[in-house]
Order: structure tokens, then sequence, then C-alpha cells
């Protein structure tokens, strides 16, 4: 089944006559992990921001399950996708509290479940009290992983992941890897400089000069 499908899509900078990128032709299909390398500014935040509905493109036509995207799917789609996004300060406050407050909102009610965080904690090398510490005083990498468990908690199946492993170590980057490859059932985009990313069974999508006429 096809999730997500993108046919010859323009996007040009917002208030100006100049091309992020042009013609992008795109499909992934349900349980598909794909990479997508590129220099950084080349407009490759812009592809999830287009499949989210924050950013509008100026021409071509983008599907989600076989639905073109309108103003009114946009909202079902960001109920059915998880995005972590490269920016990994998320919040204020104690960590706990951060948690708290996503599953409080609707979409979320009755997703947490305390065993399923101690367990991811311990699965991304996080000890329990740094639930009570504040968000704003962790390290990059222990924000990234917060960040990845409270999308993992959500429990949803299609993910969009934007620089995840950019401020972890050398086996920490293997370790989220290995866990976000190793279910079949998932539909994973990543975006990364990481090398970690490039094996078997993943493919690659390199964002060029080729098909993007500006910057973002």
């Amino acid at each position: 089944m096809e999730i997500i499908r993108m046919e010859n899509v323009s996007v040009k900078e917002e208030s100006k006559d100049k091309l992020i990128f042009s013609d992008l032709a795109l499909s992934v299909n349900k349980g598909e992990k794909v990479l997508i390398k590129g220099r950084s500014g080349i407009g490759k935040t812009t592809i999830f921001r287009l499949i989210l509905g924050f950013t509008e493109h100026s021409s071509g036509d983008i599907y989600f399950e076989g639905r073109k995207v309108d103003s009114a799917l946009v909202w079902d789609i960001r109920k059915r996708v998880a995005h972590i996004s490269q920016d990994s300060d998320i919040g204020e406050g104690p960590v706990m509290e951060l948690f708290e407050e996503v599953f409080s909102y609707s979409a979320n009610k009755d997703k947490f479940n305390r065993s399923d965080l101690n367990a991811l904690l311990s699965e991304f090398s996080l000890k329990e009290d740094i639930l009570t510490k504040k968000f704003e005083n962790l390290s990059g990498g222990e924000k990234q992983r917060i960040a990845i468990i409270i999308s993992l908690m959500t429990k949803k199946d299609i993910f969009l992941l934007d620089e995840i492993t950019s401020d972890l170590d050398a086996a920490l980057k293997e370790k989220i890897v290995d866990f976000f490859l190793s279910h079949s059932e998932w539909t994973v985009l990543a975006i990364s400089h990481d090398r970690e990313w490039e094996r078997e069974g993943v493919t690659v999508i390199e964002f060029s000069r080729v098909i993007c006429k500006g910057e973002d």
C-alpha cells in the first residue's frame, strides 16, 4: 500500500518568487524505510512540512494513502504521523511533566503506559531519574532521546524523523537506527547525515541540485 506520493511538486519561498525545489517525485509504501540525504539548506525539511500541511506547494500533487492532500486531510495526517523535528527544544520544566502534558491531549489519552516508558528509557540508555530533571537543562542527546520516546509512546506507525541522531555518539546512533528499522510494520522517512542509516533495506534518496533550484 502506498502511504505517501508526490507528483511534480514544486515549492517557492514565502513572499518570494524563488524556488526551493521543483518537480519533486516521491513514492513511499507501507513499511518502507527511506533515507533522504543532501547538503544542509537544500530543502529536505520542506518535504516533511509539505506532508504535514505546514508548507504549501506551488504546483504538483501530494497524496496520503491514495487521497489527495487538502486542508481537511492534513488534520488526519497529523494525527496519524509521528514527526520528530531537528529542533529538540520541545518544552521546559520537569521531564515527567512534559510527558503528562503530551498525554493529556485528546489524541493521546489512554496511550501513556509507565511500564512502556521505563522500558524505553532503558532501551535508549537513560536513567529513570531523568524524569525529575528540567528538560531545558538536559544535553542535546538527552533531549533527542526524550523526544523519540514521546513519539514512540503515541503508538503511531508512520514516522518522519529529521536529524534525530545528530547529537548522539556512534553507539547510540546505531541503537536508535536499529530500533526504527527493526519494526517491519513501521513506515519511516529519515533525514540524516549519519551513515548509520545507510544499510541494506533502506531506500536512499540523494536530494541534490538536480531537483533543487534554490535554498530554504
